[in-house]
């Protein structure tokens, strides 16, 4: 059995998993840049909140905290997701 098949897909795989996790950061950094300028500084129990959110929430959180008038608004939203 050739092992250079099953390292290719694993680097493959890999070089994938670092795409996704450069896209997640830079979504991250863009979100909390962004609501910084929005409302003002963030706590970091709020950071590490936004940090574990999906994607998918970063992206509808990027749309959501153009209406955000203050970290309550921030807090809100961040609780209707858990739901």
């Amino acid at each position: 059995m050739r092992l250079e098949p099953l390292y290719q897909r694993d680097r493959e795989q890999a070089k994938e998993e670092g795409r996704q996790e450069g896209r997640q950061e830079g979504k991250e950094d863009l979100i909390l840049r962004l609501l910084n300028r929005r409302i003002g500084e963030i706590d970091a129990s709020l950071i590490g909140r936004i940090k574990g959110l999906p994607i998918e929430q970063l992206e509808n959180l990027g749309e959501a905290l153009l209406d955000f008038s203050n970290v309550a608004d921030l807090e809100t939203w961040l609780n209707q997701q858990s739901i």
